[in-house]
């Protein structure tokens, strides 16, 4: 063997070393931090952090201190006081080699409300099975604040040096009013601009019901979400004197109208292209339906078949429905004024003032008091972003090798509409996998699986090295 031939098979071996090194320290790694991120889930668990509660500047402050031990300086963490609740800013500092913005990466610290007697396991308490970890928060949206804290931890403690600043905004109100994103964008934007925002809410890998992957979804757009209040008022009296023009009345008959109306089907370049990726890869009417739809929108049966479906029936259209009742004052006195709130998804294209009237239409009944509860805020769509995408399928590859990822237009509200609404495109996505039938987020039971946390580590690590790793 000559000269060059031993080099080049020194060479050959040497890659071949290297190469197995660098997967077992990687392995290594995302088993260590693993092990880590289930204990920052463990407390996040612990914590209630829901409206009214006023626990989430604790949970902030206690994710401070997590950053601070790691290495960032006071100067890098900053939390954002708001009424009963909070913001943590983390300001990971790049090396500005990219010359380019910061790369915004958000989620939420806030929870819905959850009953421990109705659940099988306590809400407020990180439990597992062989599979899931359950936990109020556990899926929406404390999960990803934990992998995002790990992830920073892990790229600090290993001496990671970004192309750019990566900046973190954990929100503290995203399940109620949304006033904290509002105020970042509004009063702290030099804290939290940013070329883009990857909002790590919603979004991420789909398995199918033996635990293949079969696509994972990003989020460029999002319905705007509106609550209105219809109220109906009457004189009152005692209830020993019944009288035709009873406010219960008024007001159920109203209920009952909005249930028997459907709004328009509709769609748009990201509704369609949703519907044909995932066809193929149903393999049962709803596939049939979906190809069938982007082939005729006006297909009855392929409508109903979809709109028979919970996960799919908002991707058509805009959805109203009542969420909440309130009314009357005594058990023996007619009701002076009985309120019903309804929760509207809007389609793009329309106004909440647009919606409004045509529930008053739908309603019939000119007594009724309409309000609009909050300041909905519509956003546009983010555009199709080449790199962002070319990074997702880049990163999937050791995961999921080969899976299609499919633009999706959410039928729920995150922080990206509001990112959105200041002029920051978003885009939605987790390193989540999970069934849709395992999704119990704002349920009882919220679970994620346990493979879940290494392979979001994984995701994210790979990602950042793609969007953010200084070039040689």
């Amino acid at each position: 063997m000559n000269n060059l031939c031993r080099s080049l098979t020194f060479f050959c071996a040497t890659v071949a070393l290297t190469t197995q090194y660098v997967v077992a320290s990687e392995d290594d790694a995302v088993a260590r931090y693993s092990e880590r991120a289930v204990e920052l889930l463990r407390d996040a668990i612990s914590r209630e952090t829901a409206y009214g509660q006023g626990l989430v500047p604790a949970y902030a402050e206690s994710l401070q201190q997590v950053f601070l031990e790691a290495g960032f300086s006071p100067e890098a963490l900053t939390i954002v006081p708001y009424g009963e609740t909070a913001s943590l800013v983390v300001r990971y500092e790049g090396d500005g080699s990219s010359g380019r913005q910061p790369i915004l990466f958000s989620s939420h610290m806030d929870v819905v409300p959850a009953d421990p007697e109705s659940w099988l396991r306590h809400p407020f308490e990180l439990q597992a099975d062989d599979t899931f970890f359950y936990g109020r928060g556990v899926l929406d949206n404390k999960f990803d604040v934990t992998i995002l804290t790990t992830l920073f931890v892990w790229l600090k403690e290993s001496g990671f040096v970004p192309n750019r600043d990566l900046v973190i905004a954990f929100t503290g109100d995203e399940e109620s009013f949304q006033e904290t994103v509002q105020q970042l964008a509004r009063d702290y934007r030099d804290l939290v601009d940013a070329e883009y925002a990857l909002v790590v809410d919603g979004g991420g890998g789909v398995l199918n019901d033996a635990g293949e992957a079969i696509q994972f979804q990003v989020g460029f757009a999002e319905k705007t979400y509106a609550t209105f209040s219809m109220t109906a008022k009457n004189p009152g009296g005692h209830s020993s004197m019944p009288r035709a023009d009873n406010a219960i009345y008024d007001l159920a008959q109203a209920i009952q109208r909005l249930e028997a109306y459907t709004f328009p089907v509709e769609t748009n370049e990201i509704t369609l292209t949703y519907f044909a990726r995932t066809a193929p890869l149903l393999n049962n009417e709803v596939g049939d339906a979906m190809a069938r739809l982007v082939a005729d929108q006006n297909d009855a049966e392929a409508i109903a078949t979809l709109r028979a479906q919970p996960q799919y029936v908002g991707t058509l259209g805009t959805t109203c429905i009542p969420t909440m009742l309130s009314g009357g004052h005594a058990e023996n006195a007619l009701p002076r004024a009985v309120t019903a709130v309804v929760n509207c998804r809007i389609f793009p294209g329309h106004s909440p003032a647009e919606i409004m009237r045509e529930l008053q239409r739908v309603t019939d009944n000119p007594d009724l008091e309409w309000r609009v509860v909050g300041i909905p805020v519509t956003s546009p769509a983010s555009p199709f972003n080449t790199e962002i995408m070319a990074a997702i399928s880049r990163s999937l590859e050791p995961i999921h090798s080969g899976l299609p990822i499919v633009p999706k237009m959410g039928s729920g509200t995150t922080d990206g509409a509001y990112w959105r609404a200041a002029g920051i495109p978003s885009y939605s996505l987790t390193g989540i996998f999970i069934n849709p039938k395992d999704s119990f987020a704002h349920g009882l039971n919220e679970r994620v699986p346990k493979a879940a946390v290494g392979e979001s580590l994984r995701f994210w690590r790979a990602m950042i090295d793609e969007l953010a790793s200084p070039k040689d």
